[in-house]
């Protein structure tokens, strides 16, 4: 049936849709609600008609038995009159409203499977939107965990390069003190040797320096009378 593949090719168009533009679920799903909110819709529609085309079948069959179940009646009455001519006439008719009839019930079993389809669809389609709004929020959750995570990796590496930066600044460190221990031993390999005579040799001048003077302060208080 046309309408019953049309009501397929919705859903799937919907599916296929999402798959093509699954970015970020969480809002690919409240898309995908959407979209079948707006084919439930259209389904419904569609679902009406198909149950409104049951009903109408379904009345012209019994119409259609009416009239049979009519022009039987006018047989045996026009039999009780004395009128066979008419009651074959009558009969004639009855005849031609049975053979109608079978077409009309077969319309109508078509019509009535059509519609048990229809409906069966549709109340699928409104189950699985319920189900997927239940489902929603537990997406919606994980895609924020996993984005929160995302933001603690960033962090994570950043605490990393700081990590890498301290040891590469203790190790910089240590090579400044390794350079200026080097600068001050050089340093001290430049300076000349003490010599020990020469030190013992200005020691005793300096010793002797001093006794002259005290020779001298001695003389002048002597010549003073202190």
């Amino acid at each position: 049936m046309g309408m019953l593949d049309r009501f397929t090719d919705i859903v799937k168009a919907n599916i296929n849709e999402l798959l093509d533009r699954a970015e970020d679920p969480a809002k690919m799903v409240d898309q995908y609600l959407r979209d079948l909110t707006e084919s439930l819709a259209e389904v419904k529609q569609e679902t009406a008609g198909v149950i409104a085309e049951e009903k109408r079948t379904q009345r012209q069959v019994e119409d259609n038995e009416a009239e049979v179940a009519k022009y039987e009646d006018l047989a045996r009455q026009a039999l009780k009159a004395g009128n066979e001519d008419d009651a074959r006439t009558f009969l004639a008719k009855k005849q031609q409203l049975v053979a109608k009839g079978d077409g009309l019930r077969a319309a109508a079993d078509a019509a009535h499977e059509n519609a048990s389809k229809m409906r069966q669809m549709h109340d699928k389609l409104v189950g699985d939107i319920e189900a997927l709004k239940g489902r929603r929020e537990a997406i919606k959750a994980k895609v924020a965990v996993a984005k929160t995570q995302d933001k603690v990796n960033k962090v994570s590496s950043a605490g990393d390069r700081a990590a890498g930066a301290m040891s590469a600044f203790d190790r910089m460190e240590a090579k400044a003190d390794e350079m200026l221990d080097r600068s001050n031993a050089m340093s001290e390999l430049r300076d000349e040797p003490k010599d020990a005579a020469a030190e013992l040799e200005k020691k005793y001048a300096e010793a002797g320096s001093t006794a002259a003077v005290d020779e001298e302060l001695a003389r002048l208080k002597q010549d003073m009378g202190l």
